[in-house]
C-alpha cells in the first residue's frame, strides 16, 4: 500500500516536472513566438513607411510631371496665340499701309482729275497764256500719258499760235518805229517758243530792233548766229549785212571789212552787194 502510494507519488511528481518543463517550453515558445511578432511588426512598419514614402514620392513626381506637362502644353498654347496674334497684328498692319495708300492715291488722283479739268476749262477759255504757265508743272504732277498727250498738243497749238501774234505785233511796232515794244514782242516771241518756224526771222527782227535802240553789242550774237548757221538763205545774207552794219557802228573795223568781205563773197548776185562793195573799199581806204 505504501508501496503503491509512493509509486503515485513519484508519478505525480513526473508529471509535475514534465508540466512545469512544458510549461517553460511554452513559455519560451510564446517569448519567441512574441519576439518574432515584434520582428514582424517592426519590419511590416518599415515596409509600410517605405511604401507610404514611395507612394508620397511618385504622388510628388506624378504632380511633378503633371505640372511641367500643363506648363509645356500652356507656354505652347501661349506661343500659339502670341504667333497668331502677331500674325494678325502684321496682317492688320499691313491692311492699315494697303487703305493708306489707296486714300494716298485716290487723293492724288482726285487732285490730277482737278488739276487736268481746270486745264481743260483753260484750253475751253482760250487762255492760252494761262494755260502754258501751268501745263509744264501739271504733266509732272500724275497725268495719264493719255491726258498729257492731248494737254501736249494743245500747247504745242498755242505756243505756235502766241509766238505768231507776238511776232506780227513786233512787226506793227516796228513799222511805226516803237522799238521797245518790238523788241519785247520779239523778245516774247522767242521765249514762248524758241524753235518756231518764225524764229530765224524773229531773232533778225529783234537784232534789228537792238540796233535801233543803240543797243548793238546785244545784237551781235544774234546776228552772228544767223550769219552762220541760218537754214534760210534770205535771212542769212540780211543777217550778215546787218551784222557788218553793227559792226561799223561800234568801230569794229576788222570785223566789218571780213564781215562785208563774206557777204560779196557768199551773195555776189545779192541787191546789197554793190553796197557792200562799196562799203567795203571805203573802211580799206580809212581803216
Amino acid at each position: 500500500m505504501a508501496q503503491e502510494v509512493d509509486e503515485e507519488l513519484r508519478e505525480l511528481r513526473r508529471e509535475v516536472i514534465e508540466s512545469r518543463g512544458l510549461v517553460i517550453k511554452t513559455n519560451n515558445l510564446t517569448n519567441a513566438l512574441a519576439a518574432d511578432l515584434k520582428s514582424i511588426a517592426k519590419r511590416q512598419a518599415g515596409y509600410e513607411r517605405r511604401i507610404s514614402w514611395n507612394s508620397a514620392t511618385a504622388y510628388a513626381v506624378f504632380v511633378v510631371v503633371v505640372l511641367l506637362g500643363l506648363k509645356v502644353l500652356w507656354d505652347y498654347r501661349v506661343e500659339n496665340i502670341k504667333s497668331e496674334t502677331e500674325g494678325s497684328k502684321g496682317e492688320l498692319e499691313a491692311l492699315r499701309k494697303q487703305v493708306k495708300e489707296l486714300e494716298r492715291r485716290e487723293d492724288g488722283r482726285t487732285k490730277i482729275e482737278a488739276r487736268a479739268q481746270q486745264l481743260y476749262d483753260l484750253v475751253k477759255a482760250n487762255k492760252r497764256a494761262e494755260f502754258l504757265e501751268q501745263i509744264e508743272a501739271a504733266t509732272k504732277e500724275g497725268l495719264t500719258r493719255t491726258e498729257v498727250v492731248i494737254f501736249q498738243d494743245f500747247a504745242e497749238k498755242f505756243r505756235n499760235e502766241l509766238t505768231l501774234e507776238r511776232y506780227t505785233a513786233g512787226l506793227d511796232h516796228a513799222r511805226v518805229a516803237r522799238w521797245q515794244e518790238a523788241a519785247t514782242a520779239f523778245e516774247e516771241a522767242l521765249k514762248i517758243k524758241g524753235d518756231a518756224s518764225t524764229a530765224p526771222a524773229t531773232r533778225l527782227a529783234l537784232a534789228q530792233a537792238y540796233r535801233r535802240l543803240t543797243r548793238q553789242r546785244d545784237a551781235v550774237p544774234i546776228l552772228q548766229g544767223l550769219s552762220e548757221s541760218s537754214p534760210d538763205k534770205d535771212i542769212q545774207a540780211a543777217a550778215t549785212w546787218e551784222l557788218a552794219q553793227v559792226e561799223v557802228e561800234i568801230q569794229a573795223w576788222n570785223d566789218a571789212k571780213n564781215t562785208l568781205r563774206a557777204f560779196v563773197k557768199k551773195w555776189p548776185d545779192h541787191a546789197r552787194s554793190n553796197d557792200a562793195r562799196q562799203q567795203l573799199a571805203e573802211l580799206q581806204i580809212k581803216h
